[in-house]
């Protein structure tokens, strides 16, 4: 049996648990989501050979991927591909010399849970990709800007959704593509780990923004 789920574990489909919220409100602490790693290529199981690619990382795409830093899987988004400029200016990225347009919400459906820091901001960015949810935590100390920088050729740039509260492309770098596991599509299950895990029942399968 292992021998069998195993390998479909490593080259088709997997789940990864999300323990910190590096990208809420999009993706909880405590979410189990769905990784699909048929979505871009076909690899050798257990290796980053691959043996087919058919698509790759979009802009807006959530991904899980290895670390560049020290290998750990992480959850961010895909906010610029090959050839691509970006600038971040107080928290406003500039893709290409152009900003990003933002929406901000009061109203906004997620619940308490998003309220663990004091004054969140929520905005919808939206500008060559889909628009999803970004989130401000102004009280916090954070890289909030920095100079422009172009992606390399087969690499990609990744950011979290909760923009004061994740490391990533900013910290690490540009991700090599063989580095990208595959693309996470819904929430499997979601347990609240500040309230002894109590599962989200409205979370369950819920699809995540693309």
């Amino acid at each position: 049996m292992l021998a069998i789920v195993l390998p479909l574990k490593s080259a088709i489909a997997d789940y990864n648990w999300v323990p910190t919220g590096s990208m809420k409100p999009t993706i909880l602490e405590g979410d189990l989501i769905l990784v699909n790693k048929l979505a871009y290529d076909l690899k050798v199981p257990f290796t980053f050979a691959r043996v087919a690619s058919w698509e790759d990382p979009a802009r807006g795409d959530v991904v899980v991927f290895f670390s560049p830093a020290d290998g750990t899987r992480l959850v961010k988004r895909v906010v610029g591909i090959p050839g691509d400029q970006l600038e971040l200016r107080e928290n406003t990225l500039f893709l290409n010399g152009k900003p990003m347009d933002y929406a901000v919400h009061a109203e906004h459906g997620f619940g308490s849970e998003i309220y663990e820091d004091s004054h969140p901001v929520l905005a919808t960015e939206s500008g060559e990709g889909r628009p999803h949810w970004v989130m401000a935590l102004p009280g916090r100390p954070a890289r909030r800007s920095f100079a422009p920088v172009t992606v390399p050729p087969g690499q990609y740039f990744m950011m979290g959704d909760s923009r004061d509260n994740s490391a990533d492309s900013r910290y690490f770098g540009s991700v090599e593509r063989r580095q990208i596991v595959g693309r996470a599509g819904r929430v499997l299950v979601s347990l609240d780990k500040n309230h002894g895990g109590i599962p989200r029942v409205k979370r369950t399968l819920s699809p995540l923004d693309r």
